[in-house]
């Protein structure tokens, strides 16, 4: 449980608006290459080096590129308990036959003319081919590839040696989408030797400087070998020592705010529709369960101040996390000191009420609601975060939106990402990642970042842990569960709340915002909801309750 209180990365719900510093570009000092050289001699010895003892070297995110070091497998040498399978017991459920993930179509788009059916005979036809390459012409293949789907999987001729030299000829006509979810499959199936030789296919096919589909590649990679090796956890705690410094770590945070507008988004529509509920109240309560640097908070204040009969009391609540505090160098006193200054220069009454402390904790009490307020509570990003009753019987997820309910709140915003995560097994929940972080990584590319070093420390340092933690951790480890909007309303309904209709004022307002972004982004009114997409992607939600 440690690890899920600590674990708090600064992935879309971390991108804090700050400066832009000059900083050193890589900082990759802590990254472990394997040098693929320290292979070479097993090889030509015809030794075995075994895939368990190669797993053991990779303890932070490792920089992959085709000249990276790899994993050497000839033999199963590494085992599974007979007891209880470490993954995931539901096995796997092909995408190929769903045409809104197929990997020619990887976050969903309209299908061309052929259908599902052909798209599966020509992955099967590559993987095919890839066998063959790997295996050799000597290898008992039959007719339908040993490449093929039964029950769910790939199935592995264990006595097989693999053919280093075909592979690499192979691998300039290989799909990588396919040949990652190959090896998730073969994961998926604890099919140890087909995960250890897709990975070393893989480890020449991604790079963290590369196309987006390549650095994605890079850490689900990563995030494939974690849970090989049962070390997701471990991982993290690496990841935890060898963060980055404060002022670093802010820089990273605010490459992404400025190049992306999904933090944008969730304070824009936010603030129009809390300064709309709030219209003619004289004393406004806002808790907020990210308060993060305080700055969505400023925007609000400068529009209120300018309210006709002037403006009204305020007091915030900011709720904090480990990873905030470490970007902000210090803790929610900063904050408060920061708002403080800014309601000064506006003329508006402020108080500020620090709760330190991570949001599946915190209790009523904590939040000292005081009579004749108009409470405003603000969801951004976090919810995710609770466990919900798939983790524990606690479900703070359900816990904290019936507290809040008992608040009586004037308003609710609620921004979350569209993905659904939480519940699924590893399989689909590898497809979904796949899928929704394909189009987050080619919006960022789409941001045009002039420095590519900090683009990829930003990348590394912001969003590789939540792709890594999808796939590598589970129970209470696994803190990025997203729900899609579906979802969410079942919950706020379930605890009485009703939805609120967004004005129009709300979406001229995000259009506005996104005329500063590529042209792929755009945004949707549906469902009572404002929906931010990338391309025909929806990657974020926004909408309000009461």
């Amino acid at each position: 449980m440690q690890t899920s209180q600590e674990h708090r990365s600064a992935g879309i719900h971390g991108f804090y608006h700050q400066p832009v510093q000059e900083i050193d570009p890589y900082g990759f000092s802590h990254v472990q290459i394997l040098d693929s050289n320290m292979y070479s001699d097993a090889r030509s010895q015809g030794t075995s080096v075994s895939f368990d003892t190669c797993l053991g070297q990779f303890v932070t995110l490792e920089s992959s590129s085709a000249t990276s070091g790899f994993v050497v497998y000839d033999s199963p040498a590494a085992s599974i308990s007979s007891n209880r399978s470490p993954f995931s017991p539901q096995g796997s459920h092909s995408c190929i036959s769903d045409p809104h993930h197929s990997p020619e179509n990887i976050y969903g788009s309209p299908s061309s003319g052929s259908s599902s059916a052909d798209e599966d005979n020509i992955l099967r036809q590559k993987l095919r081919e890839l066998e063959i390459s790997l295996l050799g012409p000597e290898s008992d293949i039959t007719d339908s590839g040993s490449f093929c789907f039964v029950s769910g999987g790939y199935q592995a001729e264990p006595s097989a040696s693999w053919d280093w030299n075909q592979m690499m000829e192979m691998i300039p006509r290989l799909d990588l989408k396919q040949v990652l979810l190959a090896c998730a499959d073969a994961v998926s199936n604890a099919d140890i030797q087909r995960a250890a030789g897709l990975m070393h296919v893989l480890d020449q096919m991604v790079s963290v400087s590369g196309e987006p589909i390549q650095r994605l590649g890079a850490y689900m990679l990563e995030g494939l070998r974690a849970r090989l090796e049962l070390s997701g956890s471990k991982i993290y705690r690496a990841l935890k020592c060898e963060a980055p410094i404060s002022s670093d770590l802010m820089t990273y945070m605010g490459i992404l705010y400025q190049i992306c507008p999904y933090w944008k988004f969730a304070y824009t529509s936010a603030n129009v529709v809390i300064r709309e509920a709030v219209e003619y109240e004289s004393r406004i309560h806002i808790i907020d369960f990210q308060i993060a640097q305080g700055s969505q908070w400023i925007l609000l204040m400068q529009m209120l101040a300018c309210r006709p009969g002037g403006p009204p009391a305020i007091r915030i609540t900011g709720v904090d996390d480990s990873q905030s505090a470490h970007a902000r160098g210090g803790g929610l006193d900063i904050v408060g000191h920061r708002l403080s200054k800014v309601a000064e220069s506006c003329n508006v009454p402020f108080e500020f009420h620090d709760v330190a402390m991570d949001g599946c904790e915190v209790q009523l009490e904590h939040l000292r609601v005081q009579s004749g307020e108009a409470v405003v509570v603000n969801f951004p990003y976090v919810l995710h975060h609770m466990p919900d009753e798939s983790v524990n019987t606690w479900n703070h997820r359900d816990r904290l939106i019936r507290m809040v309910k008992s608040l009586s709140p004037r308003i609710v915003t609620l921004v979350e990402q569209e993905s659904n995560t939480n519940t699924k097994p590893f399989f689909p929940r590898f497809i979904e990642t796949l899928d929704y972080y394909t189009a987050m990584f080619e919006s960022i590319a789409a941001g045009g970042s002039k420095d590519v070093k900090q683009r990829i420390n930003a990348e590394q340092q912001c969003v590789a842990r939540d792709i890594v933690n999808m796939i590598a951790c589970e129970e209470a480890e696994r803190v990025e569960r997203h729900e899609l909007l579906a979802k969410w309303r079942s919950r706020f309904t379930m605890a009485g709340f009703n939805q609120y209709p967004l004005s129009s004022s709300t979406t001229t307002a995000v259009k506005d915002l996104l005329k500063e972004y590529d042209r792929n982004y755009s945004v949707q009114e549906r469902d009572r909801a404002l929906y931010l997409r990338w391309r025909n992607r929806d990657m974020a939600t926004s909408s309000a309750w009461r």
